[in-house]
Order: C-alpha cells, then sequence, then structure tokens
C-alpha cells in the first residue's frame, strides 16, 4: 500500500512556508502523494466543523507544491465537479499536469452542500446525473483536437482547447459513499477516494461495490485505485487510525487488508491543527513528526 499526505490546505497553518516545507519533505522521504481538497464556504445557518472554516483553493497548493518537488504525485482529494464547467477544470488540471511534468491526480466529487451549490450558481438536484458526462466531456478535451461535445449537461463548441497534458489522459478518481456513487466509481473512474468521515473498519465494503460495478462494466477492477483519506489524530485511542505514532501505523495494515491500494495521512481534518484558532508552529511540529513516523519503509 502506497503511502501519501495531506498538504496544509486548512486553518492557520496553511502558509506558503509550511506548503514548502511539508511538500518538499515528503519528497524526500518517499511519500507517493500530496493531497489537497476543496471546502468553498461556510454559512452562517450551517456551523461545520473548524477544519471547514478558512480552506485554500485546491489547485492553487498543488501549484505551488509542483514547483518546489520532483517527484511525488499531486492530487485534489476532491474537487466538487459541479461547481465549474468540464472545459474549464479540464484547462486547469492541464496546467497543473504540465508545470508539474505529468504528476496530477485528479480527484473530483459531486459536493453536499446546498449552500455551497447555491453560491456557485448550480442545479443541488441535478448533481449525480451530472457526473458520468462530466468525466466524459473533460476526458475529451484532454484527448481530441479540436474537440466538440454535446451533451445534455454540457456543450462545447467543435474548438482547440490547448495545451494537452503531458499524461495522456491523467487519472481520474470520484469520491462519494453512496451505493450509486460507488457503482459509477466502478464503471467509469480510473479508481475511487473515501471520505473524511468514512468508517475505516468499512471500507472493504466500499471496496467490494466498486468492483463488482467495474466488472459488471466489463473493466479490469485490479486495475483501479483505491485511496484512504487516513484522518489521523495523534493522542487517546479511539478507533482506527487514532492513538501513538506507532499504533496508527499499525491500523494501515488493517486498512490494506481491506483492499486499499493508497492512504494518505491528512492532518487538516484534525480540530487542533486544522483550524484558524490553532498554533501554526505546534501544529506544524506535529506535522513534522508524523512525516517522519509514518514514512514509507
Amino acid at each position: 500500500m502506497e503511502i501519501g499526505f495531506g498538504l496544509p490546505v486548512s486553518g492557520s497553518w496553511a502558509t506558503p512556508g509550511n506548503i514548502r516545507e511539508i511538500a518538499q519533505r515528503a519528497d524526500e522521504l518517499g511519500y507517493s502523494t500530496l493531497w489537497s481538497f476543496q471546502r468553498l464556504l461556510v454559512a452562517e445557518s450551517t456551523p461545520l466543523a473548524p477544519p471547514y472554516h478558512s480552506v485554500l483553493d485546491p489547485i492553487g497548493p498543488l501549484m505551488f507544491a509542483a514547483a518546489v518537488t520532483e517527484r511525488i504525485r499531486l492530487g485534489t482529494a476532491v474537487i466538487n465537479a459541479p461547481f465549474q464547467s468540464p472545459a474549464m477544470l479540464a484547462k486547469q488540471l492541464a496546467t497543473l499536469d504540465i508545470l508539474s511534468d505529468g504528476r496530477l491526480d485528479a480527484g473530483l466529487g459531486l459536493g453536499w452542500s446546498r449552500d455551497e451549490f447555491q453560491a456557485a450558481g448550480t442545479d443541488y438536484a441535478a448533481r449525480g446525473a451530472r457526473a458520468a458526462e462530466f468525466v466524459d466531456c473533460m476526458r475529451k478535451v484532454w484527448s481530441q483536437d479540436p474537440v466538440s461535445y454535446d451533451g445534455r449537461f454540457y456543450t462545447i463548441p467543435l474548438a482547440s482547447i490547448l495545451p494537452k497534458p503531458l499524461q495522456q489522459c491523467p487519472p481520474i478518481l470520484l469520491g462519494g459513499a453512496a451505493p450509486a456513487a460507488l457503482r459509477r466509481a466502478g464503471r467509469i473512474a480510473d479508481g475511487w477516494i473515501s471520505s473524511s468521515r468514512a468508517e475505516l473498519g468499512s471500507l472493504g465494503d466500499a471496496v467490494q461495490q466498486i468492483r463488482t460495478a467495474a466488472t459488471d462494466a466489463g473493466r479490469d477492477a485490479d486495475a483501479l485505485r483505491f485511496v484512504c483519506r487516513g484522518v489521523a489524530m495523534v493522542g487517546a485511542r479511539d478507533g482506527m487510525l487514532t492513538g501513538s505514532h506507532a499504533q496508527i501505523r499499525d491500523d494501515f495494515a488493517r486498512i490494506a487488508e481491506q483492499g486499499i491500494t493508497e492512504i494518505f495521512i491528512d492532518l487538516n481534518f484534525d480540530p487542533s491543527i486544522g483550524n484558524p484558532a490553532a498554533d501554526p508552529a505546534e501544529s506544524m511540529a506535529r506535522a513534522r513528526a508524523a512525516l517522519e513516523e509514518f514514512a514509507p519503509e
């Protein structure tokens, strides 16, 4: 199982210097991936946990990390696809792929905050129906020149959209936990990413649903990637990925046994780190320790 790390993107520790340090040290230590995530807003009418209160846009930190690293891959976990057009997002991600020398992993989700859909001017009710078309349209933008698209939701006039990504078609990984979302990942995606609220002991159930859907669609289930967002909490033991560094490290094997191929340690969802009120120096001290303790062997 490969091991990645979440960049500092939430709260007070999300600074240029900290992003640079985490990215470069993870690259040096042999981590496979660096990740960001998206949160557009927190509505006054819908309180959310501190890790959501101040979050950098997901593409910017990865662009920054691309400039200071050499090898490590760069992923979004996830960008909410319905918030923008597939042509626009394909262009942004192609740019990231070029500037990183072909190291992009494109993680897409549907979003769950009605407030964010309202702010983005997008129909919440149709988000599931848009997903497969969005992915299909992005892949065509990346692979065809000229390209045109005439779908139910998205249209592109015959046009040249350049430059293309260095990877012929960057991997597209889908998030989501509902049965329909898992089946969709199996049918059309290159892999799946679990959410920050996933039940870690039940990841195998999701993996099996995705693999079954892939097989039913005539695809090679063994070629899919299964990525666990590892919300690690160093401190008292209270379930998987909590406790001491050693206890958390021991949990990696239990996660891998469920068919997960990759895990990334994400400290942003620890409310004592991914929080605008947290002490950034203390957050970085804990992050440095985690980077060393969880580094790939």
